[in-house]
């Protein structure tokens, strides 16, 4: 990526969350980019991906022997704190609420998907507003486009993985689709991106 294409992206940005979601392939491309964080980073990171509903989750257990930060599941009401990268559990619906807690809920599926990407960055995107930064990764269907438009739609910056290298690439299609991206990159241009983001 050329450094101009940084530039224009992260002009007047201030970065304050970071979410990255995906689902079919999405945990290959998180072992790719999250371990590259290094210990210190300033930024809380939300990472989301599709999960059996009936299914416990292990992402952060199996995650956080790779990182230099903390790693947990998010939880009910719990603060969202800098410097840590949560995992969305199974089962539940994940939002960010406007005093930047945690809410996990029980509705109704998005996109046959609960926790759903949408719900997800519709809350992130209310609650940060230009202060956040997404990034969409492989996935199987529509779930995380309308949420990426809302995103942008909000002034924050959103990244779609490059759907040439998506494992699957429907889903950074759909983004990409409804509204064009402020980026649309690979996974190591991604990498240097959030190590960018929090120096903004």
């Amino acid at each position: 990526m050329s450094e101009p294409r940084f530039s224009a992206a992260l002009a007047g940005r201030d970065i304050h969350a970071v979410v990255i979601a995906g689902s079919a392939g999405g945990v290959d491309a998180l072992l790719h980019l999250l371990p590259r964080l290094p210990a210190g980073y300033a930024l809380p990171v939300i990472s989301m991906l599709h999960l059996p509903e009936h299914r416990e989750s292990r992402l952060a257990e199996r995650f956080a022997p790779r990182l230099g930060l903390p790693v947990r599941e998010a939880f009910d009401k719990e603060e969202v704190s800098p410097g840590t990268v949560y995992f969305a559990g199974s089962g539940y619906h994940l939002s960010i609420e406007k005093d930047f807690r945690f809410s996990l809920s029980c509705e109704p599926a998005v996109h046959f998907a609960r926790p759903a990407i949408d719900v997800l960055m519709e809350s992130a995107a209310q609650a940060y507003g230009p202060h956040l930064a997404a990034v969409l990764l492989t996935g199987a269907n529509q779930d995380g486009a309308e949420g990426m438009r809302l995103i942008k739609q909000c002034g924050g910056l959103t990244v779609v993985q490059d759907p040439a290298e998506a494992q699957v690439a429907t889903m950074p299609e759909q983004a990409i689709k409804l509204q064009a991206p402020d980026l649309v990159l690979t996974l190591p241009e991604i990498g240097k991106l959030l190590l960018l983001l929090e120096k903004k």
